[in-house]
């Protein structure tokens, strides 16, 4: 299968991290969970077999060039679509293409799908009767989760592999590879690391191999030559990495991974967490606000009532960021962060919450109680809304002992439940002497 390696042999204009996409799968680097010895993928390939398959990984971690290597392995003929320009009409050109190759040689072909998240339900569905009837083989590739982005029937048709972002190890490798190949490599001339100058880029591709042969190539365009060749040192690593944002996709799964870290961290009192976690994330240029709001969310949904200074604390975060902007505000969110990690953590007000929401959905429409309904006119109060309404600030500790404002048929009913943690501790027996006050009341609303 030469003919799908060619253009990237022949064409030294490409970029250096097609010119190095591997022709064979001992070259290929990561993904020993799918790949190395007695794994099933790898004793497939070995029997010459290959199935219908998602690909789901970040970016850079060799999607498109697996799926190269699956139909060389296996002497297939090899299609591939951009679900981002791909229509209807190329799909219907591919499957043409693959019944004449069936017809003519009876080889069989792999359709590849790039970013097939791309692609509504419809299109997705064209796949599916040409898949069955064996037409195509088809590898999807996809960086977001394929059980939100594609639908049942085409993921019932294609076992999900997940590819796993490099290490810096796969990194180097990739990088010495292209340091060293005098035909696709980076450079005619010798290129001179300085100390550390090589981790520090493999380092920088955050797991992502795309993105290290790219800065490798940046490199070498600006490696200082010499009499011994061309050198790339500190100064010029720093300028290579200056406007080098690290792999974040707002939209994608690392964004919510890095969320997910976060909260996850605030929730379990862990401060060096969340702090890490909010430094990755604006790395990364996510938005502060957007961290500010979740920990707003968080304050209520696991702090509560434990400590409801929580609450404010973000808030003020979220305004000093809008009045100060992002030098300073960015470290009032950090303040906020750390506040609510080392807070007291209740989730007794979510849960109350939630069970109540729950009950009012399945519940009939309970009456709103008489001695609870407003009286504004005197037919109202004729009809005996307000009756028998005790005005709690003219009771004794302005309490009504022995009133209850839940309609009667669920009289007994509670929702809030206090956690033995920071305020709520004195909520709660503050809740118990109330109820010891009802309970030796003469004056009980439901008997």
């Amino acid at each position: 299968m030469a003919d799908l390696f060619s253009d990237l042999e022949n064409d030294a204009y490409q970029p250096l991290a097609a010119r190095m996409r591997p022709v064979k799968l001992a070259d290929y680097c990561g993904q020993q969970h799918l790949l190395g010895d007695d794994k099933p993928l790898r004793k497939a390939l070995e029997q010459g077999a290959v199935h219908s398959m998602i690909l789901w990984g970040p970016p850079g971690v060799g999607k498109t060039t697996l799926a190269k290597l699956l139909a060389h392995h296996v002497d297939a003929h090899f299609i591939i679509l951009s679900a981002v320009l791909s229509g209807v009409k190329d799909i219907r050109a591919a499957v043409d293409q693959a019944q004449q190759v069936k017809a003519q040689s009876g080889r069989k072909t792999i359709l590849f799908v790039d970013e097939v998240h791309r692609f509504n339900k419809s299109q997705q569905d064209a796949f599916l009767p040409y898949i069955e009837d064996g037409t195509f083989i088809f590898v999807g590739a996809t960086t977001e989760n394929p059980s939100f982005e594609l639908n049942n029937a085409l993921l019932s048709r294609a076992r999900v592999y997940l590819l796993r972002s490099l290490n810096d190890s796969d990194i180097l490798q990739l990088l010495e590879r292209a340091i060293n190949d005098p035909d696709k490599g980076v450079s005619q001339q010798p290129l001179i690391f300085g100390e550390g100058a090589l981790n520090k880029l493999a380092q920088a591709a955050d797991g992502d191999g795309r993105r290290g042969l790219n800065l490798l190539e940046i490199a070498a365009d600006l490696a200082e030559h010499r009499p011994d060749g061309y050198h790339v040192d500190q100064a010029v690593i720093e300028e290579v990495l200056k406007s080098s944002a690290r792999r974040y996709d707002k939209q994608g799964d690392l964004f919510y991974d890095m969320i997910s870290a976060f909260h996850k961290s605030v929730r379990g009192s862990s401060p060096d967490g969340a702090l890490y976690w909010y430094c990755r994330m604006l790395d990364g240029g996510c938005d502060p606000l957007y961290v500010a709001r979740r920990l707003v969310a968080i304050a209520s949904e696991d702090i509560g009532n434990a400590d409801p200074r929580a609450m404010q604390v973000a808030l003020s975060a979220w305004d000093a960021f809008e009045r100060v902007g992002p030098a300073e505000g960015e470290r009032a969110i950090a303040q906020a962060a750390i506040y609510c990690a080392s807070a007291p953590k209740s989730n007794a007000v979510y849960m109350a919450f939630n069970q109540a929401k729950a009950d009012v959905r399945e519940d009939p429409g309970y009456e709103v109680p008489e001695h609870l309904r407003n009286a504004p006119t005197s037919l109202m109060a004729d009809l005996g809304y307000g009756a028998e309404y005790r005005y709690a600030h003219n009771e004794p500790e302005a309490y009504a002992a022995g009133e209850n404002y839940l309609p009667e048929e669920i009289a007994q009913r509670r929702y809030y439940h206090p956690e033995p943690r920071g305020l709520e501790i004195k909520i709660a027996d503050k809740l118990e002497y109330l109820r010891a006050l009802d309970a030796a009341s003469d004056k009980q609303r439901y008997r």
